[in-house]
């Protein structure tokens, strides 16, 4: 099928105003924006737009609307997400989300999404876990997709143009200031050079770096990370990732997919291989209903101590309850183990262990507009930073989304209009494409397979830098990063009958490589244990250590110290906790 050989295909102009890289949640949010003031967007992505990662999202999404329990702020929110961040959340970040979240719901509700309702026809809003009021509204378990199917209705409706089949690899930029992108059709392989005078990068974070995560397979794979640093970004907060305490372990495909928490919310008992009940020794107030950081931790320290599976984790026991409860509250759960792994769970308990879940950390940007100090680049959703710190609240990522990609396509907006004259440089994409084609060189003997790499990273970040890391670990960790980057260099793409997959793995692999040393060398510096970072060698939190490692390729990972939170909800935040989890569900 592929005969000529890529050099040789002609190279695809497109030009647009702003380019949105990333078509889940936050980039489609960005797009109608833009869309809705008139100005020309497109957006791209490498996998099919009505599957983004968005669509798994579960819970639901947070906002002070105070529909069920009146007494609830907006700055009773940024408390609640500021005290749970381990103080390592940016509060100016925070103030804009909590402060922009009811317009957020309001957008989707003006779009039809549709939101579960009380009686008399207010939004019904649930507890989650850290959240002193209820304030998540929800779509049954299927908030996330409900929301995607939102936006790309309203997208369609303002003709928004999307292509889900281009993989961007690099970001073109010429004097600090970005002037467009570069990759290709993973299609038919034809190279692709855009221009756009904004960038906004939504193509999500790194948690498929990891060997169990609830990532699919060639998602989450760092991409943001690389193509912010490449342009002259900053990532900050790579070493804080959530870890989810229940991932299933087989089939391997299926590996880290999630079981809902609100398996434990419902009365799930987390047991180890000897048929204890654990989570006695590690909480005993709250139990199964612990938070997500205490949880995973629990089950790693069970794994690790000897008392977890033959495969590596704990069991999570549903059984007890009855089967009309099951089938109604966790049909999800219950229908994805019959279908992957032939088990009942009325009958049988479930194979879980700890699994990435979530980046915290990413490309860095500023509060007011998700700039990211590279002219007219700006980064949303997963794939920035800012919002979490160290323990992301249930529910927030997604209203992250609506919040920001309205601001910043608004933004965007702005910065485009307002531009006088563009400098292109043609050396930019002279390197881009020099970087492709080189991909496609046949290596012979010494030639690399991406996807082999891949594996052996994974391997590599789940034995040095999973829920528990020390310094020993970590710096073994780095010794085999390099050796894997030694090799990588051999990495050669071969397409095929069925498209330009190779081609694509490598350039993830690439971004994944990336993301791992960011993730190794901050994960190193900081030497504390906050949230969702635990030291064993450092088990203390550090006072000194309250403030956000920036990374960057040439610097490596620099200390920044955080702002105080503003008045407004200063106080609310060092207020003490309520830790009773009656009538919540976990995060």
């Amino acid at each position: 099928m592929h005969t000529e050989p890529l050099s040789e295909r002609p190279e695809r102009l497109l030009a647009t105003s702003v380019l949105v890289i990333g078509t889940g949640g936050a980039g489609l949010r960005a797009s109608i924006e833009l869309a809705e003031r008139g100005v020309q967007v497109l957006a791209v992505g490498k996998r099919r737009a009505h599957d983004a990662h968005t669509t798994l999202a579960a819970g639901g999404i947070n906002a002070a609307l105070g529909t069920m329990d009146p007494e609830d702020s907006w700055e009773q929110h940024a408390a609640d997400t500021l005290r749970e961040s381990y103080f390592l959340a940016d509060p100016a970040i925070v103030e804009v989300v909590t402060k922009g979240a009811a317009e957020g719901i309001a957008d989707l509700e003006r779009w039809g999404m549709p939101f579960a309702r009380e009686a008399d026809g207010r939004i019904s809003q649930r507890f989650f876990g850290a959240h002193k009021y209820r304030r998540t509204a929800y779509a049954g378990d299927y908030t996330g997709l409900e929301i995607q199917r939102t936006l790309m209705r309203r997208a369609a409706e303002l003709q928004v143009p999307i292509v889900d089949t281009i993989y961007i690899t690099r970001l073109l930029t010429s004097e600090g200031r970005v002037f467009g992108a570069y990759g290709f059709d993973i299609v038919d392989g034809s190279p692709v050079l855009i221009h756009a005078d904004a960038v906004i990068l939504a193509a999500g974070g790194h948690t498929r770096i990891w060997r169990n995560t609830s990532s699919r397979r060639d998602e989450n794979t760092g991409d943001s990370f690389r193509l912010a640093a490449l342009a002259g970004g900053k990532i900050r907060d790579a070493e804080l990732v959530q870890f989810h305490p229940s991932g299933i372990l087989e089939p391997a495909e299926a590996a880290g997919l999630l079981v809902s928490e609100a398996a434990r919310g419902e009365g799930g008992i987390l047991r180890n291989a000897l048929g204890e009940r654990y989570m006695e020794k590690y909480d005993p107030e709250r139990m199964e209903l612990s938070t997500r950081d205490r949880v995973a931790l629990a089950s790693y320290t069970e794994i690790v101590e000897g008392r977890g599976t033959t495969n590596g984790g704990v069991f999570l026991d549903v059984s007890h309850l009855p089967r009309e409860q099951i089938l109604a509250k966790l049909p999800r759960v219950y229908r994805n183990l019959i279908d992957l792994q032939m088990l009942d769970i009325t009958e049988e308990p479930i194979e879980i262990a700890p699994t990435a879940h979530y980046s915290m950390g990413g490309v860095w940007v500023r509060p007011e507009d998700h700039g990211t100090g590279v002219d007219g680049l700006y980064a949303i959703g997963e794939a920035s930073s800012g919002l979490h710190g160290a323990n992301r609240l249930g529910g927030n990522s997604l209203i992250e989304l609506l919040v920001y990609g309205r601001i910043t396509g608004a933004d965007a907006a702005g910065y485009v209009t307002g531009i006088t004259e563009v400098r292109r440089d043609p050396a930019a994409v002279a390197e881009a494409r020099a970087e492709m084609t080189g991909l496609l060189t046949e290596r012979g003997a010494t030639s690399e397979s991406p996807r082999r790499l891949q594996r052996a990273l994974r391997d590599l970040m789940t034995e040095h830098a999973g829920v528990v890391r020390s310094e020993a670990g970590l710096t073994a960790g780095l010794a085999k990063l390099d050796a894997l980057e030694e090799r990588m260099q051999n990495v050669t793409a071969h397409p095929d009958i069925a498209g330009f997959d190779d081609l694509a793995h490598a350039f993830d692999l690439y971004g994944s490589m990336l993301a791992a040393r960011a993730t190794l060398e901050c994960a190193r510096e900081r030497r504390e244990t906050r949230g969702c970072h635990n030291r064993s060698d450092f088990p203390e939190q550090s006072e000194e250590l309250r403030g956000n490692f920036v990374w960057t390729p040439e610097g490596g990972a620099t200390f920044e110290p955080l702002s105080e939170a503003p008045e407004s909800f200063r106080a609310l935040a060092y207020a003490a906790a309520d830790e009773t989890v009656v009538g919540k569900l976990v995060e």
